[in-house]
C-alpha cells in the first residue's frame, strides 16, 4: 500500500514553508514517527515524521522548494523493504555525494563544492549537530592575499553575523539574502508601523526591593524549585496584575471591533542568532514565579536549539521585551500586532534619587510601554505603567495580590 506524505496543516499566520533538509532518500527504510524532512517556516523549523513503517518510494518536493499546507511531498510503500517497489530513477537528493552531505542544506553543499571544505569535518551548530551555512562560512580560513591591485585589498568572506575586517583604507561589501525569519520580522515591523497609531510612554522603577527579595531568597528558591529566580518572572507577574486592572491594554483590534481577552497570555521576546522570537506564556494569572522561570528558561533553550513549536509562538495578548540584557538604557519597543501594547525593560543603573528629602543612590530601570492609541488612551497606558511600577517597588503586594 502506498502512503502519501503531506505538509502538516500550517497556521493561518504561516503562508508556506521551504523544504530545508531531507533525511532520507528514495529506497531508504523508514520507521513510523522517524523524521523524514525538515520544513523551514518564517518562525520555526518543523519536522515531518513518517506516518508508517515502510520504504520511501519517491520524493516529490526537493530541497529548496516552497510548499503549502497538505501539499504532497513524498510517498512511502508501507511494509517491509522487500515488499517496496524501487524508485524508477534516482532523485536529485539520492545523487548527492557522500560524507553525510545528504543531510546538508543546498547552501552548505554549494560552499563545500566551491571551497573544498568537507562538511563532515565542520562542527555543526544546527539541530542535531547538523552543519549550517554559517558554520561553513566560519570554517573558511582566510585566504592569503595574492598581489592585490593598488588601492584594493582582498578580504575573506565572513559569516553574515561577523563584522567585515579589512586593512585600513580598503573598501569591501558583502551581500547576503535575508533569512525567512528576518524577512518575517521586517514584514511584521512594517505592518505594525503602517497599521497602528503607536505612542510610547515612560516611567522608571526602583529595583532595590525586588533585588533585595531575590538576594534574600535566591538560594532557597533554587533549592526548592530547581530553577533560578530572575527578574523576568517578577515583570510577568506585575504585568499580569496590571492587565487585570486595565483590561483595555490586554485587548486587540479586529476591524471596527475591540476584543477584550479574559485571560493573560504574555509573550516574552527571546533573541536568537537568527532573530527575535516571542514564545507565549499561557494563562499567566495561574502561574507561580517558579512556573514562569521554568517556562521562560525552557523557551530560551528551545529557541537557541531550534526546538520551538509553532503553537509556542501563536497568540499572545501582551508582550514583554528586555533590551537591558544587551545594555539598552532607553528605547521605544514596537507593538506586535494584533496585540495593542508591549512593555520594554532596560538596563538597571544606579542613579541619584530623592527619598524622604535625601539624595540617595538606587538601582533604577527605565520602562516603556508602546501602545495602539486607536483604542488605548494615554491615561490607561500611564496608569498601567504606574501599576507595574507600584507592584515591583512593593513586591509583597504583588505576592499577596493587593
Amino acid at each position: 500500500m502506498t502512503v502519501e506524505v503531506k505538509v502538516p496543516i500550517l497556521p493561518e499566520s504561516v503562508a508556506d514553508a521551504i523544504i530545508a533538509t531531507w533525511h532520507k532518500k528514495p529506497g531508504d527504510v523508514v520507521k513510523r514517527e522517524e523524521n523524514l524532512v525538515d520544513l523551514e517556516t518564517d518562525k520555526v523549523v518543523l519536522e515531518v515524521p513518517s506516518p508508517v513503517d515502510g520504504v520511501l518510494v519517491s520524493i516529490i518536493k526537493q530541497t529548496g522548494d516552497s510548499v503549502t499546507s497538505q501539499e504532497l511531498i513524498a510517498t512511502i510503500a508501507e511494509g517491509t523493504a522487500a515488499a517496496a517497489p524501487a524508485p524508477a530513477s534516482p532523485s536529485p537528493e539520492s545523487r548527492v555525494p557522500s560524507s553525510g552531505s545528504i543531510d546538508q542544506a543546498p547552501s552548505v553543499r554549494r560552499i563545500a563544492a566551491e571551497t573544498g571544505i568537507d562538511p563532515a569535518a565542520v562542527e555543526g551548530s544546527g539541530r542535531g549537530g547538523r552543519v549550517t551555512k554559517e558554520d561553513m562560512l566560519k570554517a573558511q580560513a582566510p585566504a592569503p592575499a595574492a598581489a592585490p591591485a593598488p588601492g584594493k585589498a582582498v578580504a575573506p568572506v565572513p559569516a553574515p553575523s561577523t563584522a567585515i575586517s579589512v586593512p585600513a583604507g580598503a573598501r569591501a561589501e558583502q551581500r547576503v539574502p535575508m533569512t525567512r525569519l528576518r524577512a518575517r520580522i521586517a514584514e511584521r515591523m512594517m505592518q505594525s508601523k503602517n497599521s497602528i497609531a503607536m505612542l510610547t510612554s515612560f516611567n522608571e522603577i526602583n529595583m532595590k526591593p525586588v533585588m533585595d527579595l531575590r538576594k534574600k531568597y535566591a538560594e532557597t528558591f533554587e533549592k526548592v524549585h530547581g530553577v533560578k529566580l530572575g527578574f523576568m518572572s517578577f515583570f510577568v507577574k506585575a504585568c499580569t496584575e496590571a492587565l487585570k486592572l486595565h483590561p483595555i491594554v490586554n485587548a486587540s483590534v479586529d476591524g471596527n471591533d475591540i476584543i477584550y481577552h479574559a485571560y493573560q497570555d504574555i509573550g516574552v521576546a527571546v533573541a536568537t542568532d537568527k532573530g527575535l522570537v516571542v514564545p507565549v506564556l499561557r494563562n499567566t494569572d495561574s502561574l507561580s514565579l517558579a512556573d514562569m522561570e521554568k517556562a521562560i528558561g525552557g523557551f530560551a533553550k528551545q529557541a537557541r536549539e531550534g526546538g520551538l513549536q509553532l503553537e509556542d509562538l501563536q497568540g499572545g495578548t501582551f508582550t514583554i521585551t528586555n533590551g537591558g540584557v544587551f545594555g539598552s538604557l532607553f528605547s521605544t519597543p514596537i507593538v506586535n500586532p494584533p496585540q495593542s501594547a508591549i512593555l520594554g525593560m532596560h538596563a538597571i543603573k544606579e542613579r541619584a534619587v530623592v527619598e524622604d528629602g535625601q539624595v540617595v543612590a538606587r538601582p533604577m530601570m527605565y520602562v516603556a510601554i508602546s501602545y495602539d492609541h486607536r483604542i488605548i488612551d494615554g491615561k490607561d497606558a500611564v496608569l498601567f505603567l504606574v501599576a507595574v511600577k507600584n507592584f515591583l517597588e512593593d513586591p509583597v503586594r504583588l505576592m499577596l495580590h493587593l
